[in-house]
């Protein structure tokens, strides 16, 4: 009785706490981290200092990663030479050979131009170069390019990208 009376009150208090977000159930997004999308997009927003550095066709850019386990795990892949291609006119995709550990993150992003992003149900890294109107719980969005976002623009085919890290 005393273990039905401990279970109900648990049940209760999590459902008052439910009913105090605008959005309805959480989702965990970082290391114990819960919170609305609100929350996930600020949380998002911290910076680590290091950047990936992108090599194709003579160009090269700059990506400032999130800290979020995710950008962590791809910095520990690098460097990496992949092939990208054209997505629904508006990304570039390249499948990594190795998945970054997903830890069944959601984060709600609607990803813009110059997301560089990883797309959890694929594997695959994803480079906006325009922004995408869907907003989707498999997308974590793991930094942002800095500059050169415009050179993505005009590649047209296959093309092959080398990232490695910088500080």
């Amino acid at each position: 009785m005393r273990k039905q009376l401990y279970l109900v009150s648990l049940l209760g208090m999590y459902l008052s706490l439910s009913a105090c977000s605008s959005e309805g159930p959480t989702s965990k997004t970082d290391k114990g981290y819960e919170g609305s999308r609100q929350q996930v997009q600020l949380k998002e927003k911290h910076m680590l200092d290091t950047r990936v550095k992108l090599t194709f066709d003579n160009y090269t850019v700059f990506v400032k990663m999130y800290d979020h386990p995710m950008s962590r795990d791809l910095l520990a892949q690098l460097p990496l030479t992949l092939t990208f291609k054209d997505y629904v006119a508006k990304e570039k995709i390249s499948v990594l050979k190795k998945r970054l550990s997903s830890d069944h993150s959601q984060s709600k992003n609607q990803p813009k131009k110059g997301d560089f992003a990883y797309y959890s149900p694929w594997g695959n890294i994803a480079i906006f170069y325009k922004g995408h109107e869907v907003v989707t719980n498999d997308l974590v969005i793991l930094g942002q390019i800095e500059s050169g976002k415009e050179n993505f623009e005009n590649l047209h085919g296959d093309f092959t990208l080398t990232m490695e890290k910088t500080h």
